[in-house]
């Protein structure tokens, strides 16, 4: 015993130190993504990279941000940058948080765990999700960050009062409302690579172990899609709900007026990493109509397609208050664990601070439409 705890020590250290000089190599996302394909199965690679129909809208998404020109202010002083913002009351160290994304065991053996050490080491908030396979309780006490919970409803207001109350026992900041899964969208990919969950994985926020597998065979989550959600649900929730209330899915600017009415404190402009209905807008898209709409009634978050800082200084300079990012971190996890998680934060956060340097801003206030280049 003592011979292997030796061993496991002298080898783990030097396989530490391989993985963290790879890492220091991986200087863009896209490194991250091509690392982490290496390292993860079929299934779960057709689950994270696939997306809904013909995968349009997924291609839309991160190229329409590059589509869009920057407008740079020269001469400023920009020797001290902030990247500190506000939302609700909550301190943002940078305005990026990770976004709900199920079963994290898909990708690294640690799961959620693995996530929320590299969101603690990046200094942002996780977003769990409803579908985690570590419970909420777990995942806040493993947070020094502030976390978030996304929740998928069900019809039974018992179900959806009761996880909302178990959320914020457990020290969730804020609950994440997906509005736009009626239903599960055509997912050719994971289809072909007949994604299912594996057998071995709980979801432990629901309850729910073993029995998910012996469900409706065409899909692993038939549990997840609640087509009885409609706006009185929501103002329902809204009223019960002691934390703020985000939802999370929109891209129609009067669906963005009717969360304002309905009680949501945010709205999280997505279009669900085009997983559900493809030939969707990109968000980059849809951000600036939602945001003229609703001129300032409710604080904006992107979610879609962010891949490099300047995609975030251009989502700030069209009306978000900060980014969430799905993909990319899930690369990072599946990559190199927590510390692929924080690499992935700290390239963005590099990326954030030159391209507001370059524009001449130096704190997230300061980011405004004048920013973009105007055609």
């Amino acid at each position: 015993m003592r011979r292997l705890r030796i061993y496991k020590r002298r080898f783990g250290a030097v396989s530490n130190l391989f993985e963290r000089r790879m890492l220091q190599k991986v200087l863009t996302l896209a490194d991250m993504e091509a690392m982490s394909e290496k390292r993860m199965s079929h299934i779960a690679h057709a689950y994270l990279s696939g997306a809904a129909g013909d995968e349009i809208t997924l291609r839309a998404n991160s190229e329409q941000w590059s589509r869009i020109r920057l407008n740079p202010e020269i001469l400023v002083d920009v020797s001290e940058i902030d990247l500190t913002t506000e939302i609700l009351g909550q301190s943002f160290d940078v305005p990026i948080l990770l976004a709900p994304a199920a079963i994290h065991r898909l990708w690294h053996r640690k799961g959620e765990m693995a996530v929320v050490a590299g969101a603690n080491q990046g200094k942002v908030t996780l977003v769990t999700s409803t579908f985690a396979t570590e419970s909420v309780e777990n995942v806040c006490r493993a947070a020094t960050q502030p976390v978030w919970f996304q929740l998928y409803t069900r019809p039974e207001r018992t179900f959806n009062q009761s996880l909302i109350q178990r959320a914020e026992a457990a020290g969730c900041k804020a609950i994440v409302i997906t509005v736009d899964t009626p239903t599960i969208g055509i997912r050719n990919r994971e289809e072909r690579a007949y994604f299912r969950m594996p057998p071995h994985f709980n979801l432990p926020n629901v309850n729910i172990g073993a029995e998910i597998h012996q469900r409706a065979p065409d899909h692993a989550f038939s549990l997840v899609p609640n087509a009885k959600l409609t706006w009185k649900e929501i103002e329902w929730m809204c009223s019960i709900a002691r934390t703020p209330v985000w939802l999370k899915g929109v891209v129609n600017p009067e669906d963005a007026l009717r969360a304002a009415d309905a009680g949501a404190a945010g709205i999280i402009v997505s279009n669900h990493g085009a997983r559900n209905l493809d030939t969707l807008p990109s968000t980059a898209e849809a951000l600036p109509r939602i945001a003229e709409k609703l001129q300032g009634r409710l604080p904006l978050l992107a979610d879609g397609g962010i891949r490099r800082g300047t995609d975030i200084l251009k989502a700030l300079a069209m009306g978000a208050k900060a980014v969430l990012i799905g993909r990319p971190y899930l690369h990072g996890v599946a990559a190199a664990g927590a510390d692929g998680v924080a690499r992935v934060i700290a390239i963005l956060r590099t990326e954030l601070r030159s391209a507001m340097a370059l524009t001449g801003r130096t704190k997230i206030a300061q980011i405004d439409p004048s920013v973009l280049w105007k055609p």
